[in-house]
């Protein structure tokens, strides 16, 4: 049975989208054993949610519709100009058979700035959010029920117009696909490498780093794929503008935990992505009574605090991943241990309060959840 503190559904633009259902649904035996093991982003349910724009009608059609291939012109402004973006959420079936998502309305925030810094059009919270509502009711059968699974959300907007030429695109499609999905990384939770990268960066300066864009991640996987080739699951980035401080993972936060249990992790500053789970972590850490900070971390102390041992845990967060702890952090100058090279006990308690609230095991005081079935 949930524990949520706020049962109601709030308002969207459901009610607006027109619902086809598919034709040729994934069969039944096929769906369940697709649930039974599911594997990050490998398998999608029958539906899209989909919305239209143009600058002449604005944001229209809205609908539910099977799931299949896009049909994109060579000259489709997004292929040229990469002006698109994303943002990942997840469903998580309660013990009571309903379904719920985790702060949305953050989502659907931190959407529209991506698009006031892609130069796209911004999308209401409402047709976020009913988009959201939409597909999940429609696909409800896809929700996995398993340990560490849950059905993974990912809204995104693409620069449709059909031109070359550098200027904002007139027009835009903005999407929402799912996946049911279990653990991000193979083995389920347990502590991961990381190369501290010293020569590449994930953004600069007045870029696009707090906006969550494909070009980021772009950005990030000649680092990941030289990373993985000398034994190491993820890369963290240094800040550009010195090459001295923490700054994040190629898709997830950093923070650093102090033998006193104090915690600290890089400040938003603008090529940082501020995440969800993140600002989730920071909440339930001070209520915990730990000393939080978000400061900048130079690369000297935390390899100065891990050697010494002053820095017990250090763990990466994200949507996909949740809370991941890192065992071991290397670079071509240095290579160290995290604590004992286990998942830390700060690490290990937060992550453990932060799903129970998300799969309704613990009282949600903070209004996190909202429902969607």
């Amino acid at each position: 049975m949930s524990t949520t503190t706020n049962p109601t559904f709030t308002p969207s633009a459901v009610d607006t989208f027109d619902v086809t259902r598919t034709d040729t649904p994934v069969p039944a035996e096929q769906r369940e054993a697709a649930l039974a093991s599911p594997k990050f982003g490998t398998v999608f349910t029958d539906h899209m949610a989909r919305i239209s724009y143009s600058n002449e009608d604005g944001w229209t059609r809205r609908r539910v519709e099977k799931y299949g291939p896009l049909l994109l012109d060579p000259a489709t402004a997004v292929l040229h100009y990469g002006q698109e973006i994303f943002e990942g959420m997840k469903a998580y079936r309660h013990a009571d058979g309903s379904v719920w998502t985790f702060r949305p309305r953050d989502n659907a925030a931190r959407f529209a700035r991506s698009a006031r810094r892609l130069a796209l059009p911004e999308l209401s919270e409402a047709d976020f959010l009913g988009a959201i509502e939409a597909l999940v009711a429609t696909d409800v059968v896809w929700v996995p029920s398993g340990e560490e699974t849950s059905l993974y959300l990912r809204p995104f907007m693409y620069a449709s117009e059909t031109f070359l030429g550098v200027r904002p695109s007139l027009e835009a499609e903005f999407l929402v696909i799912a996946s049911p999905v279990g653990p991000y990384f193979a083995g389920g939770v347990r502590p991961v490498s990381i190369w501290v990268d010293q020569k590449f960066h994930r953004a600069g300066a007045g870029g696009t780093g707090d906006a969550k864009c494909g070009g980021n991640y772009a950005a990030s996987l000649l680092p990941q794929q030289l990373a993985y080739a000398k034994g190491f699951e993820q890369v963290c980035f240094l800040d550009a503008s010195t090459n001295t401080q923490l700054e994040e993972l190629g898709g997830m936060n950093v923070f650093v935990v102090q033998a006193d249990g104090s915690v600290a992790t890089p400040p938003i500053s603008g090529s940082i992505l501020e995440g969800v789970t993140r600002s989730s972590i920071l909440r339930l850490l001070t209520d915990a009574g730990h000393e939080v900070s978000e400061r900048q971390i130079p690369l000297t102390e935390l390899r100065e605090g891990l050697a010494d041992g002053s820095v017990r845990e250090v763990f990466a967060c994200g949507t996909a991943a949740v809370m991941t702890p890192i065992g071991r952090m290397a670079s071509d100058d240095f290579d160290l241990t995290v604590g004992d090279g286990e998942a830390g006990p700060v690490t290990t308690r937060i992550r453990a309060e932060l799903t129970d609230i998300q799969y309704g095991r613990a009282t949600d005081r903070h209004g996190w959840l909202h429902r969607l079935v």
